[in-house]
């Protein structure tokens, strides 16, 4: 198996990369605060979280707050070790 192998697809967007680096230093993130740390638009940012969630490595919850909905997110437990052995990868490619 090479270095390369570990290298997942579903993290080669920065706007994705950004999403599971928040998400593994916070137990979740609202739609408000992942679209302010990573300057996205809600567009790109939807697209980008429902591609994590089809690949089970977040968890979305959709919840209202008073009147106003909130979605927040969270790293599945598969989604934590697949960025990790990614983030691993990455780091002995660049020989790190």
């Amino acid at each position: 198996m090479s270095l390369i192998d570990n290298i997942n697809k579903a993290f080669d967007h920065r706007i994705r990369l950004g999403i599971m680096s928040i998400l593994m230093v916070n137990d979740y993130a609202d739609f408000k605060m992942l679209k302010e740390l990573l300057g996205a638009t809600d567009g790109n940012l939807a697209s980008h979280t429902k591609a994590l969630e089809k690949e089970e490595y977040i968890l979305v919850e959709k919840q209202f707050i008073g009147r106003k909905p909130n979605t927040r997110y969270s790293a599945t437990k598969l989604g934590k070790l697949q960025f990790k052995k990614h983030i691993d990868a990455l780091e002995k490619l660049i020989g790190k």
